[in-house]
Parts: C-alpha cells; structure tokens; sequence
C-alpha cells in the first residue's frame, strides 16, 4: 500500500491537497490536512451568528472548532463544524461520496449554526435545570433515540430542521426554538402568534433578556472529534460513516433500485422510474399502510426519498408497469417492516 504522502511534520496544507484527485485525496488522514477554521470559509458564518447574537443583547460567543460532523458535546458550551466544510475541495468530495453536504449552503449553515448555538447557550448557562424549562420543554435527562415519534403538523414544536426535530428531545426542542427565535426579522411573532408554541418563544425571549450580560456558569472547553487529532484517512472515515448512518444515508437503497428499474434504455417512450413512482404514490403509500402499522406520512415520506433518488441516478421503467409496481411496493414494504422490527427490538416491554 502506498504511504500517505505528508510533510515534513505530518502537515500539509490545503494549496499542497487541494488539486490532488479523489484517490489520491483519499488515503490522507484528517489530521494531516492542516485545516483550520480562521481564514475558512465557515468564518464568515460564525461572524454573522456573533452578530445576531450581539443585537438581541447576548454576551456569550460559543467557541466554535472543527470535528466528524455537527454538534455540541454533551453539556458542552461549544460548537463543532463537519470538517469538509472549512474547504471547497472537501465539500466537493462529500458530495460524491455521501450525494449530500450538510450546511452548504449560506442558508443551511445558518439555520445549522442558529440550532447548535442554542444548545451551546443551553449548556453554558444551563437553562435545562430550570424548572419552568422543563416545565415546557420536558426533562433534560428524557433518553434520546434515533427513531423518535412524532406527529407532523403538530402546533406544539416550532419548525426549522426539518423531520419535526424539535420533537426528537427536549433538548433539541429548545435547540429549534431558541434558532427561531434568534433568526434575524423576530417573524416568529407573527408567524406562531396562534400556535400553542407561542408559550415556548416567548419564554425564550424574556430568558434571553434575563442572561443576556451575565458570564456563563459552565466554561468547559473539551473537544471530542475534533479533526486536529483525526488518525482516520478519508476512505476510512467515509466507509465508516456510511455504515453508522445505514438507512439514513441517501444511497442505501440504491442496489435495491438498480434492481427494480434500467440504469439506461434506448427506448424512445421509456418512463423515468422517478415519474413512475410519482404517479402510483398514492396507490404505493395506500397499499403499505392497509398491511403494516405504519403512518401514511413516514411510508410517503420513504416514498418521497426513493423517487429524489430515482431521479438522481438516472432510472427508468425497464418492465411492466405492473411488476415495476408490485416490486417498488415490496421494496416500501420490506423496509417499513424492518424499521418496525427495529423499533420492536428497544422496545423493554
């Protein structure tokens, strides 16, 4: 195998990997490709959010760095940042290798930076030990799952993320109702004026005006995954975050599709597999749901993902439309059971 081509000290930085192809990209370790988040592109961002949060009168500025993916450490006033982010090359790597980047855009890393920043400013005064917080957002302590319930339309949560994340903890409810309510133009009170949320928003509000001079309580500065001390080559920390994220990540279904549509046809009436699962979703969702416990929302939305793909991958019909319909349904099915199995499996009852 070829050694990992490094400076001197095990450093390099982004001019000496930047024009290098995927492959060779590759096989560096995190650690070793000298990133850092001054002169980056994220540091733009972390101004703005100072901003924002100097003009609704808060003192405190979470410390940001960079690591594996987004987050704040458990009860840990700070912020990291997916490492792809802080270079242009990086984030094009991501994307072929996981079809997606999280917070590429200015809009998203915002709305990604304003969700992380509540949970810092959670931590660092910690509000959750307050009664009135637990009082509407639950018990900080409440366990958290990666396959939570919720209900889609309801007026209790605010709504940001995206997935009705407000609803994944009492912890990310105040995360999602604190970026709301720093995002900048205060249409929070317009927009939640006749929700029920509107209790948790104002609660916010006057929270804020509350601590906004005061030093915060907890100023721990621990650092886990953080990219400065990444052993981890590029391959190997991709392959292993496929493999954590599993049905999660955007191409896990992608063999399973292969299978059911033609990656390309010569056919001059051929269908697009994403236009034939659009026409029969209805007929898809409604056939799932009479035969498995499962919502009509979270099959439509299963439903939903497999066409984005379809269309990404280039698929069309390549038999009948009734054995392309039966497949797709068996496809929805089997993937709802097996959540469901999952689901079985925690249950302690």
């Amino acid at each position: 195998m070829t050694k990992s081509p490094r400076s001197k000290h095990g450093r390099l930085s982004p001019s000496d990997w930047s024009d290098r192809s995927d492959d060779e990209l590759l096989q560096l370790r995190v650690r070793d490709l000298g990133l850092q988040i001054s002169t980056s592109r994220l540091e733009p961002f972390i101004a703005q959010l100072y901003e924002e949060l100097d003009a609704q009168g808060l003192t405190f500025r979470p410390p940001c760095y960079l690591a594996d993916e987004w987050f704040c450490p458990d009860k840990v006033p700070m912020i990291a940042f997916p490492f792809c982010l802080a270079h242009a090359r990086l984030m094009q790597l991501e994307k072929k290798i996981m079809f997606e980047v999280e917070g590429d855009s200015p809009e998203n890393c915002m709305r990604l930076l304003r969700h992380e920043c509540g949970h810092a400013i959670n931590y660092a005064y910690q509000l959750y030990k307050r009664t009135r917080w637990r009082e509407l957002f639950g018990q900080f302590s409440t366990n958290y799952t990666s396959n939570y319930s919720f209900h889609p339309y309801s007026r209790h949560y605010v709504a940001h993320l995206g997935d009705s994340y407000a609803q994944a903890h009492p912890d990310e409810d105040f995360a999602e109702t604190f970026a709301v309510w720093l995002t900048p133009g205060r249409t929070w009170e317009q927009k939640y004026d006749d929700w029920p949320v509107i209790g948790k928003l104002r609660y916010v509000d006057k929270l804020m005006a509350r601590i906004g001079e005061q030093p915060p309580i907890n100023t721990e500065r621990d650092m886990p995954y953080s990219a400065t001390r990444m052993t981890s080559t590029l391959a190997a920390f991709y392959e292993r975050k496929r493999k954590v994220l599993g049905e999660e990540f955007s191409g896990y279904y992608d063999d399973a599709l292969k299978r059911i549509f033609a990656q390309s046809t010569t056919r001059a009436d051929a269908v697009k597999a994403s236009r034939f699962l659009r026409r029969h979703r209805r007929q898809i969702v409604d056939s799932v749901t009479a035969w498995t416990p499962q919502r009509k929302f979270d099959v439509n939305h299963l439903t939903q993902r497999l066409i984005r793909r379809c269309d990404t991958l280039g698929l069309y019909v390549k038999t009948s439309d009734a054995t392309c319909l039966i497949d797709s349904t068996a496809l929805i099915s089997a993937t709802v059971n097996r959540v469901l199995r999952k689901h079985d499996s925690k249950d302690p009852s």
